[in-house]
Order: structure tokens, then sequence, then C-alpha cells
């Protein structure tokens, strides 16, 4: 389609403009000039359905996000820079509940500043005892007059400390979920760190006071709104660690082609073509997973399995691809700051965040055995 084909144009040429600059900024401006310029570029502007000021396009609903848009994106942001891939898709995540949930005022208010780079997001929903398994949170969520307390803490949540709203899933007394939009003034934040550096941390709520109006849908529909939340933008995971693999597959034949070994070129030796070959076809496998899953989900068709295969595939191909890339540099593949490196430490979190590859079996297997 022209529509994605100009997409991913747009995306790699922000991309390859900004994503030097990132390498050499902190992970919190790093954060806030990403999404400073997807703003800026109008491409923020595909994580907010266009009912609510988001892009128009004949690839979705009006109510909706494109999922082939998003892994569009995604793939070439990715292919440049984790965090400017990460700025990205979390403004989907951190805001697509909002729309989902009804609360046009929030909705009004929050989306706009969204899809224009004016409001970063945060979906404030993994806690110790409850990652893939959210039917677990033990934050509770306490009537307060017109106003709810809410008390717990939140783990491994990206944006944590930058963002200005975060989507909190919670449970009320009687164990019904609920979701609230929560202002950054009313949290507490302490950060870590993790393997490919970016915003995050553990977000606390100590009794934090919200009105009724940031209520996220009804009572007891918060933990339908997390899963059609994270249903929409898994297949965009699939599609960012195809990015991350594709650059790995560039930089290793690249490498390859100038480096000499024992009087000839490494791309001479037959076995490291054999491997080039393979890393080629695993990609273009993933690829044309995460093109069926995203097409059917735009189309508003059943993807369960579509969604689980391109989640697995992609991010375990992606891990692969990186780590043969680093193998391929030698020495230099470990080198703290080189290309492969950063890709080698980027892309092992896809295989974790928003359903494990062991869930995604899980997930395939089920569909698998309740057909029979």
């Amino acid at each position: 389609m022209n529509e994605l084909v100009n997409l991913r144009a747009e995306a790699a040429s922000l991309a390859a403009e900004l994503g030097p600059t990132l390498c050499e900024m902190g992970e919190d401006d790093a954060l806030r000039a990403s999404v400073r310029a997807l703003g800026e570029a109008g491409l923020l502007r595909w994580t907010v359905p266009a009912s609510h000021g988001g892009e128009a396009t004949e690839l979705c609903g009006p109510e909706t996000v494109s999922v082939r848009a998003l892994s569009a994106i995604r793939d070439e942001l990715a292919y440049e820079h984790g965090v400017l891939d990460l700025a990205f898709i979390m403004q989907g995540l951190g805001s697509f509940p909002i729309a989902l949930s009804g609360n046009a005022a929030v909705a009004a208010e929050v989306l706009p500043k969204v899809a224009a780079g004016e409001c970063v997001a945060a979906f404030a929903v993994t806690e110790e005892g409850a990652g893939s398994s959210l039917g677990e949170v033990a934050t509770t969520a306490e009537r307060d007059g017109d106003d709810w307390k809410l008390t717990g803490k939140k783990t491994y949540i990206s944006n944590a400390g930058v963002a200005d709203r975060y989507t909190v899933l919670a449970r009320t007394g009687e164990g019904e979920a609920i979701l609230f939009s929560v202002p950054e003034s009313v949290v507490k934040v302490e950060r870590f760190e993790v393997l490919a550096p970016h915003p995050i941390g553990e977000v606390i709520l100590e009794g934090a006071s919200v009105p009724d109006s940031a209520r996220l849908g009804d009572v007891g529909a918060g933990l339908d709104i997390a899963l059609a939340n994270l249903g929409r933008f898994r297949t965009s995971v699939a599609a960012a660690a195809c990015g991350f693999a594709r650059r790995a597959l560039d930089e290793a034949v690249s490498h390859l082609s100038e480096r000499e070994q024992f009087g000839r070129k490494l791309s001479k030796f037959q076995g490291l073509r054999f491997e080039i070959a393979e890393m080629d076809a695993r990609l273009r496998a993933a690829q044309l997973l995460v093109d069926e899953a995203a097409e059917r989900l735009d189309e508003g068709a059943e993807a369960t399995s579509e969604v689980a295969r391109a989640k697995l595939i992609a991010t375990e191909t992606a891990g692969w691809i990186c780590d043969r890339a680093v193998q391929h540099h030698g020495g230099l593949g470990v080198k703290r700051g080189t290309v492969v490196e950063r890709l080698y430490r980027e892309e092992r979190a896809l295989r974790i965040y928003e359903g494990t590859s062991e869930v995604q079996k899980l997930i395939l297997a089920k569909e698998i055995f309740d057909k029979e």
C-alpha cells in the first residue's frame, strides 16, 4: 500500500536524522527529544484513533489505531534506535485505554496532547506479583467520597519519572478491576537500570487521590480494557524486533564484506555465508508473520494465533540474529557503543514484555487443542 510505503519512508527519514544524536544524550533527555520530534513530524498521530485527533486512514476504523501503521513505524524506528521506538509506542500503549474506555472528558483533555507530543504517556499495570497474570494485581482503589484513593506499587514501568499521565490498573475491595488516568503529580517514582538504558522504574501510589472523573470505563471493566490494549499493540513488538534484526543483519553483511582474515574477506568463507543466508530467511519469515497478524487485526478479524506466532517467532528470531551479528564482529561485537552491541541489549527485553515467549506458546497450544 502506498500509504504504508510513504509512512515507512517518513519514519526512516526521521530516525536516520535523530538516531545519532540520541546516542549522545542521557536517557530522559533522549526520551523527551524523541517524543517531541515524533510529535512535530506527525508520527504520533498514528498512536491515537482518528476520532480523538489521530491520523485518519483507510487502514482501520476511526475508533481504533492501525496495527499495520504502528508496525511499519516501529520497524523503521527500531532499525535506528531503541529509545526512539520506545518513545513512539509508549504514547499509544499508555493512552489507548482512554479511547477504549469511553471517557470523553479525559480523551478530549489528553489524547490530542499525546498525538502532538505534548503529553508523555505511561502504562502502569505490571507488579512484582502480576506480570503476565494481570488478574493478580494488588494495587487497591478505595472509594473516598467523590474520589478514589489508590495504594500500591507498579514495577518495570517504562517512562517512569518522565510521563505526564499514567494509566493505572487497580482493584476495589470487592476484587473488581478498575483503570484510572493518573497525573504524575500524585505518584512517587523510584528509578532503576535495565540492560538497555531507558526511563524505567517503580511507580508508587501511597493513598493517591484521584477524582472519579479520572476512571476509565466501568468499575469491573479495567482488566478487559487493559488486555484489549495489549492485544492491539502486541504485534508491533514483533515489528520492532524485525527492525532490530534487520539492522543487525545489515551490520553483519557490511562487516563481513570489509573485514579480511587469512588473506581474504570474511564474506568469502562458506560457513559465514550460510549463516547470513539463514539470518535473511528467518527474518523474512518473521516479517511475513507480522504482516499477517497486523492485517487481520486491522480488518477486525480474530487473530489470537496470528499475534502469538508473530510475537514468538519475531522476537526469538531477533535474539538469534543479533547474537550472530555480535559473533561475526568478533571482539568488536562486545565493545560497548558499537551498533551490534547496542542491538544485542535492546532486543533482549522484547522476548519478555507484553507476554513472554513461553506465554505465547501457551496461547498457541490452547488455540490448537481447543480446535480439536
